[in-house]
């Protein structure tokens, strides 16, 4: 009996095609938007979770990674004597300016280290030796330099950074921030002599790396002592409060949510209005279905297997719509990142609302006169 869902369903096909694309198009909408607010969300503690640091020192009520304030270069020696630490080294995490060949000047967020291989950071690294940074006014610029900076770069070219002269003797891969600005990479050194204003005997973070064995809460009870004007966080603690600040301070939950909502009401809203219009149409076949003996329950089968068809054909519609997007959001510096728990919610949601909007129908047919069959 549960057949004629689908006879009635593809009898109007034109309809049906509507029905698929609503679905479709609400599918796409929450992946694209889910999808680019977990990427974003995925820049802002990026560097955070390469870098692999247990502790982050940072100064006091820091924000985020990227808007750092600077305190003493010294106290990475009190940390480092905590008892417990492994490895301690002092971060710069700053905005400057480059001046680009074409004249223009645009804005980087540089990362200065004493030592970069020590922390395998940047990880991904297309050209040039880490080490050499230390040898003179040297830098390792971002491939997204590229997209942001209007053009291609080589290694053995030259930047301004601040108004000095820096060669480009390498290049890395993948290493983006929330901001989108192009990351550089240079010796800590450097990046102080830079901005002496600013920079000049201070640093902006301490990372830390603890021994084996060593108890994270006890190592970071003693920091706290040692630097009460601090505050330290674990790894994740850190890359927590970065994303947290993008979602609270710029309404970028809010936006997601209300997308999200409008996208799910406009499946709703389609499925709903197609499948009433074409219970409508049918409404004699149904009460034929109850003239025979067949109860609600039948009836519900069927109006259940018409959201259900819906709802999967417009799932996988959706899906492949919204994979096929990534290309094109990636050339504007954008990630789209779907993780396989996003694609069942979303398949288990598509289901849940079709069959949510079907109940509109259920409510028609349930008050059906079996007599109405007999009627002309």
């Amino acid at each position: 009996m549960v057949d004629l869902a689908t006879k009635s369903l593809v009898h109007d096909k034109l309809r049906f095609l509507i029905t698929v694309s609503g679905v479709a198009f609400a599918v796409t909408l929450v992946f694209v938007q889910v999808g680019l607010f977990l990427g974003l969300m995925d820049n802002a503690s990026l560097t955070i979770e390469h870098l692999n640091a247990d502790l982050w020192v940072t100064s006091h009520d820091t924000k985020n990674i990227d808007f750092a304030h600077t305190f003493p270069e010294t106290h990475v020696k009190r940390v480092r004597a905590v008892p417990g630490v492994a490895r301690a080294d002092n971060l710069i995490v700053w905005f400057m300016n480059v001046s680009l060949p074409n004249g223009a000047v645009e804005g980087t967020e540089v990362y200065a280290l004493e030592d970069f291989g020590r922390w395998n950071f940047p990880w991904k690294i297309s050209g040039g030796n880490l080490e050499d940074l230390r040898r003179g006014n040297y830098m390792f610029l971002d491939a997204s330099a590229e997209k942001r900076y209007g053009g291609p770069f080589a290694i053995g070219e030259y930047r301004e950074v601040i108004g000095r002269r820096l060669k480009i003797i390498g290049r890395s891969e993948e290493a983006k921030s929330f901001t989108t600005t192009p990351l550089t990479f240079i010796d800590f050194t450097l990046a102080q002599s830079l901005v002496p204003s600013e920079l000049r005997g201070n640093t902006t973070y301490i990372l830390v790396k603890l021994a084996p064995g060593a108890n994270v809460e006890q190592v970071r009870a003693e920091i706290r002592r040692r630097l009460p004007y601090n505050d330290v966080f674990t790894g994740k603690e850190w890359a927590s409060r970065s994303r947290s600040y993008w979602v609270d301070s710029t309404g970028l939950g809010l936006n997601m949510y209300l997308t999200v909502f409008l996208g799910c009401l406009v499946g709703i809203v389609v499925v709903a209005q197609t499948l009433y219009t074409s219970t409508m149409e049918h409404i004699k076949e149904f009460g034929t279905v109850k003239a025979i003996g067949g109860g609600n329950a039948d009836i519900y089968a069927i109006l259940g297997k018409q959201a259900a068809i819906a709802a999967v054909l417009g799932f996988i519609f959706g899906a492949a719509m919204a994979y096929a997007l990534r290309p094109l959001i990636y050339k504007i510096d954008l990630k789209l990142v779907i993780p396989p728990q996003l694609f069942a919610i979303v398949f288990a949601g598509s289901v849940v609302l079709c069959l949510a909007a079907a109940m509109i129908s259920f409510r028609k047919v349930a008050s059906i006169d079996p007599a109405l069959v007999f009627r002309n």
